[in-house]
């Protein structure tokens, strides 16, 4: 488990002296050091965990000295995982590359064979600096959760604390989101504080119990009618998807629906 006092560092490059290097360096300051040595490998370290930097080489495929590799590389890091702060390395650094690696998104950049308390330095303040912008942006999605209309989310446990970390990570991104729990605990004041920390506040959040929802109206509920399309549809009705669009929407007590219409809420759930 990771904590505030041991940074985890990604470092990768395809030279197994290189990593080792780095490696005692970094391990004799306090972190935590995880190595791969090839572009695949560190977009799958990416997604598999959270890191506090990535120090990564710009070439890879041999007799490769372009850092060509290493620049779309970065462009992909950075819609993978815009956060982490990543440090460039090469041994065939030039302005042009530097000024081509800070474009796409790299913090810093190093040059092989590498200066180790410039190094070291290098890494200390850019995880401070990446520290800093997270307790930032928590606080900000903190402040929102409490400015939020309807009740509002106060927790002060050391247990809610976690719940209120995902709420801010999560609360940005269009993620479909599972909330669980006893009848009474706030299921609904979570669903409104995430609906307050993303990007859809200015949006309508819309509200529906699901579970109340007698079957044979579910679906003009949810999805509407236009009319004549049953018996009883004298008009055109907009459903509960179309009027959250852009927005947020919270279906209360999904678990109460019945199986059959659950794999159409699924179905939409997929593809949007």
């Amino acid at each position: 488990m990771k904590t505030a006092l041991q940074p985890r560092i990604l470092v990768a490059d395809d030279q197994p002296g290189v990593i080792e290097a780095l490696r005692l360096l970094l391990k004799a300051e306090g972190y935590q050091v995880e190595s791969v040595n090839a572009p695949a490998a560190i977009l799958h370290s990416l997604e598999a965990r959270e890191y506090d930097l990535l120090l990564m080489d710009l070439n890879y495929t041999r007799d490769t000295t372009s850092g060509q590799e290493g620049l779309d590389l970065l462009t992909r890091i950075g819609q993978l995982d815009a956060v982490v702060p990543v440090v460039v390395m090469t041994a065939w650094g030039s302005v042009e590359l530097a000024v081509e690696a800070m474009r796409r998104g790299a913090r810093d950049f190093v040059t092989k064979p590498w200066d180790n308390p410039r190094l070291l330095a290098i890494v200390r303040t850019q995880i401070q600096l990446s520290e800093a912008l997270k307790r930032g942006q928590r606080l900000e999605a903190e402040n929102r959760v409490l400015r939020a209309d309807g009740p509002a989310l106060i927790a002060e446990a050391p247990s809610m604390q976690p719940v209120l970390q995902l709420i801010a990570r999560v609360g940005p991104s269009d993620a479909n989101v599972l909330i669980t729990g006893e009848p009474g605990t706030g299921k609904e004041v979570v669903a409104r504080s995430l609906h307050a920390v993303s990007l859809r506040n200015a949006k309508p959040m819309v509200t529906v119990n699901a579970g109340g929802l007698a079957e044979g109206v579910f679906e003009s509920e949810l999805f509407g009618h236009v009319k004549g399309a049953f018996t009883d549809a004298k008009a055109d009705r907009v459903g509960r998807f179309e009027l959250a669009d852009t927005g947020t929407l919270f279906l209360d007590e999904i678990a109460n629906v019945s199986m059959a219409l659950q794999a159409k809420l699924l179905r939409v759930l997929e593809t949007g």
